[in-house]
């Protein structure tokens, strides 16, 4: 009997810590997609800056 509530106890906490892995993973890939895609708007934009600038003094 001992041995088997250890068994669900050990089991219950890799369930738990599981879905807390799980949990972390999803947040971690929302703010990796949120800083990627202020990266890339970051890079349009200066992209823009220079093509303008450039295009400017070219005048």
């Amino acid at each position: 009997m001992r041995a088997l509530l250890w068994v669900v106890g050990v089991v219950a906490g890799v369930l738990i810590l599981l879905g807390l892995l799980l949990e972390a993973v999803r947040w971690l890939v929302v703010i990796g997609v949120i800083a990627l895609a202020a990266v890339i708007i970051f890079a349009i934009v200066k992209t823009r800056r220079v093509v303008s600038h450039h295009s400017a003094s070219r005048r």
